[in-house]
């Protein structure tokens, strides 16, 4: 529906839409408990899924024509469902680029896990403080899309996507865990949005201009379980790594506070703070060093675009 060079900045407005009604949402819903009560909220939320539908009934979608793509991965449900991840097995630089999501998920997904117990640990359960760093969160991917929107990213995009994980996680979420108030969690907040925006906006581009149209919805599908599949696994691990490691040897007169101390302090919410310092600095390093795989790093001139395959 629209030309490969405005893949990028399409897509920022898209993610634009989604972080605004993170910023919103949460305002209106505490406004309207009260008055509506949870019913209340439950239909409004019902209705506005069946106006979102009905929207999607009343517009044409045209359908992409037949390639040669399609064709291999037709056939029964199983190969269909399949075909996804044979697609990207066989192509090494599209398995290059979301072994940087799936690697880069897990140390971000493994502090993300714990921002909660962090921020509510370091402020005695004040709830209004980590509210007000979700809200830091929500518009720093508003700004962060609107940016993606106006400029489209760099020419380059696997440069969005590295050194966008590079920038987040070194100025999110490693500030995030070196901070001990307000101002500073919010501003790591912040710039892990922001710069989220630019990751995701530059990785779709890449993928939408490589992946035939007709095969997209099963590639992609595949794609997103390669990066997501790690998410689980960092919310078992996250709580008990916490708990029964890092804290303790964080606490007051802890066996790390002689070496993190000066760092992040110590007390209650100092392991979780270390954690996210230790998985920023990894996560950054994703980011930085793909840039020594050729596969990875000249993703966009290994892959020709898919409509000059078709050609």
């Amino acid at each position: 529906m629209l030309p490969k060079e405005q893949y990028a900045r399409a897509n920022g407005m898209m993610q634009m839409a989604g972080s605004a009604s993170q910023v919103f949402a949460p305002l209106l819903a505490g406004a309207l408990i009260r008055p509506l009560g949870l019913a209340g909220l439950l239909i409004i939320d019902l209705v506005s899924a069946a106006v979102a539908i009905g929207a999607l009934l009343l517009i044409h979608v045209p359908q992409p024509a037949r390639t040669e793509a399609g064709r291999e991965g037709a056939g029964y449900f199983l190969k269909e469902a399949l075909y996804g991840f044979r697609y990207i097995f066989a192509r090494p630089s599209l398995l290059g680029l979301q072994t940087v999501f799936l690697v880069g998920n897990f140390f971000s997904g493994l502090a993300y896990a714990v921002l909660a117990p962090m921020v509510l640990g370091r402020t005695g359960n004040n709830e209004l403080v980590f509210g007000s760093v979700q809200s830091a969160g929500a518009v720093g991917g508003v700004i962060g899309s609107l940016a993606m929107s106006a400029w489209g990213g760099p020419k380059r995009r696997v440069h969005g996507v590295l050194l966008g994980w590079f920038c987040g996680s070194l100025l999110g979420q490693t500030v995030l865990g070196l901070g001990q108030a307000l101002p500073i969690w919010a501003a790591g907040m912040f710039l892990w949005t922001f710069f989220s925006s630019f990751i995701d906006a530059s990785n779709q581009a890449i993928w939408q201009a490589k992946v035939a149209p007709d095969v997209q919805g099963r590639v992609f599908t595949a794609r997103q379980f390669i990066a997501w599949v790690v998410f689980p696994v960092t919310q078992l691990l996250a709580g008990p790594l916490a708990d029964q490691l890092l804290e303790p040897a964080m606490a007051e007169g802890g066996s790390l506070v002689p070496v993190f101390g000066w760092l992040v302090g110590a007390g209650t919410g100092a392991g979780i703070a270390l954690l996210f310092v230790v998985n920023g600095l990894l996560a950054a390093m994703v980011g930085l060093g793909s840039y020594l795989f050729p596969i990875v790093r000249n993703a966009e001139d290994i892959l020709p675009d898919h409509d000059i395959i078709a050609v």
